[in-house]
């Protein structure tokens, strides 16, 4: 057995969040969380530059249930790098309920990648975040979007709005659909018709293989919690453009924050506000994920 002993500043999720008032669509799915260990029993990777709490199935679940939320996506963790055993884990104990994103090497074999398929993996996470991991060639990718491609896989690319421009030509290349993390995390301290945003509106527009997570206001903004009102235009904007390439996600146990750990069912909150009729909600949350990850 492994003892892992959290960073000294890690901030833990929630531990009894509120209900929300809002009701979500039946069959509604939180698209974007994670697991994170047991460390005892799902060690962390020896790579990894955070070394977070304990964030289980069981706890996810749990989460799941408490918020009114039917399915889960689960993106692997990079504090687990490509060992995909906690995430593999709780796909086989959600009974069909979840779906996962891995992330794989370049050397993965078709054996694991059938494995990982199978417990209901459907597309491969790069980040491009440097503080987070140290990002490769493109010719890396490449050769994993090679392998994954026969089984039908997606690529979920994560990245902060100045590296847009740097890795435009590489993103616009991808053959797959590609879901972007969090609206590539603007500068909400910038207008939406601003030229950072409108980049990444641009992106979206000019290939329609490109999806966005209207997710993480609690990461993005500068305004701060509950209502995060500065984050609401730029996701509202998303959702009435693409409705039919935006997926939600309550990014638990909410990783790497500093500022403050926010109040899942005040996340749920945010969702009425970017997504203003029921039929847009409802792409959100249960159209577009489903169709996504479930190929409903």
């Amino acid at each position: 057995m492994t003892t892992f002993v959290k960073d000294a500043d890690w901030l833990d999720f929630c531990p009894d969040p509120s209900v929300p008032a809002f009701v979500p669509p039946p069959g509604a799915v939180d698209a974007h969380c994670h697991v994170f260990g047991p460390g005892d029993r799902f060690p962390y990777a020896p790579e990894r530059k955070y070394t977070p709490c304990d964030a289980g199935k069981d706890q996810l679940f749990a989460l799941r249930d408490r918020l009114g939320f039917t399915r889960n996506v689960i993106v692997q963790a990079t504090c687990h790098g490509a060992d995909n055993r906690a995430l593999v884990d709780a796909l086989q104990a959600s009974g069909g309920m979840a779906r996962g994103v891995a992330t794989v090497r370049d050397s993965v074999s078709d054996e694991e990648l059938q494995v990982l398929h199978a417990a209901g993996v459907r597309g491969v996470r790069f980040n491009f975040v440097k503080r987070l991991v140290d990002p490769k060639p493109d010719a890396y990718y490449r050769a994993i979007i090679e392998r994954i491609a026969p089984l039908g896989w997606h690529v979920v690319v994560y990245f902060e709005a100045a590296d847009l421009a740097e890795r435009w030509a590489f993103f616009t290349s991808l053959p797959t659909t590609v879901v972007v993390d969090h609206m590539g995390r603007p500068d909400v301290t910038q207008p939406v018709d601003g030229p950072g945003f409108q980049r990444f509106v641009r992106l979206m527009d000019e290939h329609a293989n490109v999806w966005s997570k209207v997710s993480c206001p609690e990461r993005l903004s500068v305004s701060g919690p509950p209502t995060y009102d500065d984050v609401v235009p730029f996701a509202r904007h998303l959702v009435e453009r693409f409705p039919d390439r935006v997926l939600w996600g309550t990014d638990w146990p909410h990783p790497n924050l500093t500022s403050h750990m926010p109040d899942d069912g005040k996340l749920v909150e945010f969702i009425p506000r970017i997504a203003l009729t029921a039929e847009l909600q409802r792409k959100l949350l249960v159209d577009n994920p489903m169709r996504l990850y479930w190929g409903g």
